[in-house]
């Protein structure tokens, strides 16, 4: 061939994106290769692959015994509608292009201008098996018997389907080689949708010639289409979902719907009845009556969005009808369920969690910004409005869009473009399954260019500019999924602030009432209230309300996904009232998603961080993400505890000292709370931290104190505070007391009596000081523990604890003393008292075998007396069975019997105390393993109990939301508080079983 460079001149193979080595031969054989035929190679470089229909045609061409080929040559040369159809379905489609050669006949089905219509494809499908009508059925049921049974009939209908779909998709494809009409999205997913019909009702056919042979059919049975095929919005290759309805429900009525069911998927597509009341379980017929049975005492939210989209298919239509008339009205109830919002939280987690990694970025259907994400959103809108608006009960999602657009619950231009969005993700994902006739919903890899030019042609993508189809294809790709990203913004928020600010945003008319409906789905108990506090922050004067109504709907988006709505919309009005007009707050919340999101999880979960947050602004700042990662955890606990020391030193007297110390440990608790409940930090390191904060507080306070009082004179005594419990052993929670003993020593030259009465004024102002009532969470200083209780002083000499340790000491103080450890004050008199302790906490020999019954007799007694009034003891998680002190007194059981002999358990901390234990095998590895899980179990629930509610709590719970909230601060899906509750106590059982085997040991 040869070529002037005009366009009349025959092109060369290459001009025509022809790139195999065999195309110059290949339009030889053809004949193609004269100027004659220029129209006609340059429609074939216009189909979605050039090679891959030249190699067709050449195999049309070369078909043994076929003389077809003249004809077929003729018609393409004179016919430009036969052209493109043939030209693109074979460039367009592997599968269809071997169906076309290896059936004779097939390619005829494309020179008819005119589609069949639904009626034709389904006499097409019953011709080819034989099928007339049954007896006594009337013209409105699609009851047919079939001549052709077995593996014959299943041949002759994989033939007749395979040939349907071949002329709908050449007609679909033929607008990307010649200038036809193009074939819409929801015309040809209902024309798809009509051709399941079609093979069903030829399939069931076949089932009841099967099982019923020639005997009258005394049965009615009716298929029911759901999900895609339902609305009518069918993709080329799909699951079709069916339920069946019979009268009666029985043996030879089931026999039949699984022999269609079978019959269908062999010969056309999965036929699935898994959305049948019970799924796979449930029976696979029921009657009416048992399905409207079903649906009123036991269907989830689930089942009533997939009734959404039931409609009468086949079989005894009148009995189809009667199913969806009867069923349809419970839809539109379901929004009122009170288990509506964490079940559609829950469904939506589940879709998300289907997609591996590796394709979450290339999943049209399940990715984020795909399919999925506008047709779950839209269903949810029906479902919230189509209980008070008819016009809303409509099947398909382009439908729903319109009906959602026009009755003003979206606006005009948002559902244009989203159906715009939809649209074209779905014309994609019926390309890539035509390609193969394979169901997929994964595009090409984005570096995988012929597979991405390929789909661009597919899809009547064209070049534009410096831009080829494929770089435009992943432009519009990345342009239609960040929409969709934003679709429950879009659809659920927006409007929600368009109607409260009576903006017209394309004829918008989302009333008070819907906006409140609207609210009421996505979680709020009081949408009356959400929606006055959505109306005064949009209403804010000037920038800053301008910048609320720009970030508010992805704000509202976040929050609608935390345990607790109301509680976090109240504490997002709150914040930003109280931060008023302050730049970088809105700035960051506008520029940084992170931070945003972050910030509305904690606010919609938490009612400690809020609180604190109110004070301590700044934290917030840290819930952006940094060079090395979260900023929360870039901080060292140990650089703050050194900052709040020198700060509290600066202070000009004690008063102020002590607020500069509130301000930097509510500072430090708002960031290891926030860190903790957005999973940054484990269990030990909250622990750790939160001790560390605690014992600064107590260093600086006693130093200033200290200070204070000397006014520069020298001091008569040292003094150190031994912090005992969870603060002596690093493990201090939420709502832990800071319980702690004061020791002194006088310095040489001192008068003992007068440097003791000095010690005791201190330590009596620091507590004072710190247990002053404020808005922060408590700085109670708790000296319980000391000898002789209550009844004790305050402070005692070094000598003084070591005459009573001595003498006195009784079990229960032995015990408490296994966690003493210096937090403040002189370290070297810590030391000293640390050194003297440890010949009463570990005595050579171990403690003696009476002092080990008295820990078991008052062991016993806190489980009989001290549990509270109607506290369960099952999820109790202080005392409770297998609860925190369960675990530590058997760990502190183990250190008095034996930590003479093992130096390892000379340790305050109840972990590493435990690790001690499984490496000098004094207790089995696996039985610590469980005490260890236990442990950690308790203290992260507790910690969560504190978090949710704002105050110190150790009961659980029961089933409902106030589970959820704190089910979701330990880090678990909202949706699995049931299984955090049955997981908490299966652990704490367990751990019961080893407590009690340690302590009768």
């Amino acid at each position: 061939m040869t070529s002037t460079g005009g366009r009349s001149a025959v092109p060369s193979p290459g001009r025509l994106g022809l790139l195999d080595d065999t195309a110059r031969a290949d339009l030889a054989t053809l004949g193609w290769s004269s100027a004659a035929t220029v129209d006609l190679l340059w429609a074939l470089s216009r189909a979605p692959d050039a090679d891959l229909a030249l190699r067709a045609l050449v195999r049309l061409h070369d078909r043994e015994g076929s003389g077809d080929w003249p004809q077929i040559d003729a018609l393409l040369r004179s016919s430009k509608a036969f052209r493109g159809r043939l030209l693109s379905v074979l460039g367009g489609s592997d599968a269809l292009a071997d169906h076309v050669v290896a059936e004779p006949d097939a390619w005829r089905l494309l020179v008819d201008d005119e589609m069949p219509s639904a009626e034709q494809s389904r006499s097409a499908l019953l011709d080819s098996i034989g099928a007339v009508r049954v007896d006594g059925t009337s013209d409105d049921d699609l009851l047919f018997r079939a001549a052709i049974t077995g593996p014959d009939a299943v041949a002759a209908l994989r033939k007749s389907y395979r040939d349907q779909v071949l002329i709908l998709a050449a007609h679909d494809l033929a607008a990307t080689v010649e200038n036809e009409e193009v074939l819409y999205l929801p015309e040809v997913g209902g024309r798809l949708a009509d051709l399941a019909d079609a093979a069903l009702t030829a399939a069931l056919a076949v089932a009841i010639a099967e099982v019923a042979g020639d005997s009258p059919l005394d049965i009615r049975l009716a298929v029911v289409a759901m999900g895609k095929c339902g609305a009518r919005e069918l993709n080329y290759v799909s699951d079709v979902d069916v339920v069946f309805v019979a009268e009666p429900a029985d043996g030879t009525s089931a026999r039949i719907a699984g022999e269609m069911m079978r019959i269908g998927s062999q010969a056309f597509f999965d036929v699935d009845a898994g959305l049948r009341p019970e799924g796979k379980s449930g029976a696979l017929t029921r009657t009416l009556e048992s399905h409207v049975a079903y649906y009123r005492r036991w269907a989830k939210t689930w089942e009533f969005q997939a009734l959404l989209k039931a409609r009468p298919m086949t079989g005894d239509m009148a009995l189809g009808r009667d199913y969806v008339a009867a069923t349809s009205p419970m839809v539109w109830d379901a929004s009122e369920r009170d288990d509506f919002v964490p079940e559609v939280q829950a469904m939506r987690r589940r879709v998300e969690s289907l997609i591996p990694d590796e394709h979450k970025a290339r999943n049209l259907k399940l990715g984020r910004g795909g399919l999925r994400d506008v047709e779950f959103a839209v269903q949810l809108l029906q479902m919230v409005h189509g209980r008070v608006d008819a016009s809303l009960r409509v099947q398909s999602t382009v439908d729903a869009l319109d009906a959602l657009t026009t009755a003003g619950y979206i606006g005009r231009d948002d559902g244009a473009n989203f159906s715009a969005s939809y649209q074209f993700l779905r014309l994609l994902e019926h390309r890539i399954q035509l390609q193969r006739l394979s169901r997929t919903h994964l595009l090409p890899e984005p570096d995988d260019e012929p597979a991405m030019r390929w789909l661009a042609r597919a899809a009547h993508i064209r070049p534009e500019g410096s831009r080829d189809a494929a770089a435009v294809l992943r432009r519009d790709l990345r342009k239609q999924i960040t929409r969709v990203r934003q679709l429950h913004e879009k659809l659920f928020y927006r409007p929600l602030l368009d109607a409260v600010a009576r903006q017209d945003k394309g004829l918008l008319r989302l009333t008070d009432d819907s906006a409140k409906r609207q609210l009421a789905a996505l979680g709020y108990a009081m949408p009356d209230r959400a929606l006055a506090h959505i109306r005064a922050l949009a209403s804010t004067p000037g920038r800053t309300g301008a910048i609320q109504s720009m970030i508010l709907p992805g704000l509202l988006e976040h929050i609608s996904d935390t345990p607790d709505p109301d509680a976090g919309l109240l504490n997002y009005r709150k914040l930003s009232e109280q931060m008023g007009t302050t730049a970088w707050y809105l700035r960051l919340l506008r520029d940084d998603g992170v931070v945003a999101e972050r910030l509305m999880r904690v606010l919609g979960t938490s009612e400690y961080i809020a609180d604190l947050l109110m004070r301590s602004p700044d934290v917030i700042s840290l819930y952006s993400t940094g060079a090395t990662g979260p900023k929360l955890i870039e901080v060292d606990s140990a650089d703050v505890a050194k900052g709040l020391r020198a700060s509290m030193r600066r202070a000009p007297d004690l008063t102020r000292a002590i607020a500069v110390a509130r301000s930097h440990r509510r500072a430090e608790l708002a960031r290891i709370a926030s860190a903790d409940i957005l999973g940054l930090m484990t269990v030990q390191q909250v622990c750790r931290a939160l001790s560390t904060v605690w014992a600064a507080v107590l260093d600086a306070a006693l130093e200033k104190v200290i200070e204070e009082s000397l006014q520069g004179a020298p001091a008569p005594a040292r003094l150190a505070v031994i912090g005992m419990g969870r603060l002596g052993g690093g493990e201090l929670g939420y709502g832990s007391d800071a319980d702690v003993m004061f020791v002194c020593d006088p310095v040489d030259g001192a008068d003992e009596a007068d440097a003791v009465k000095w010690a005791q004024k201190v330590c009596e102002q620091v507590r004072t000081m710190l247990g002053t009532p404020s808005a922060d969470p408590p700085l109670e200083v708790d000296i319980g523990l000391r000898p002789e209780g209550r009844n004790g002083p305050v402070v005692r000499t070094l000598a003084s604890y070591a005459a009573y340790y001595d003498q006195w000491a009784q079990a229960w103080e032995v015990q408490a003393l296994l966690r003493a450890h210096t937090v403040a004050g002189d370290a070297d008199l810590g030391l000293s008292f640390l050194h003297m302790i440890d010949r009463t906490r570990y005595p050579a020999g171990g403690v003696s075998p009476d002092a080990v019954r008295e820990i078991r007799r008052i062991k016993a007694r806190v489980d009989s007396e001290r549990l509270p009034r109607g506290a369960d003891p099952a999820t109790h998680t202080k005392l409770g069975r297998g609860g925190l002190a369960d675990v530590e007194w058997t760990v502190q059981l183990t250190q008095l019997r034996y930590a003479h002999e093992y130096p390892s358990l000379h340790n305050t901390s109840t972990l590493e105390t435990l690790d001690a234990i499984a490496a000098a095998e004094l207790v089995p590895v696996d039985e610590v393993e469980i005490l260890t899980e236990a442990w950690l179990t308790a203290t992260k629930a507790r910690n969560a109990l504190v978090l949710v509610r704002g105050k110190p709590v150790d009961q659980l719970p029961s089933p409902g939301r106030q589970l959820r909230a704190v089910a979701y601060a330990a880090g678990w899906p909202q949706d699995e508080a049931s299984e955090f509750l049955e997981h908490y106590m299966r652990v704490t059982r367990r751990a019961k079983a080893v407590v009690l085997e340690v302590f009768g040991s």
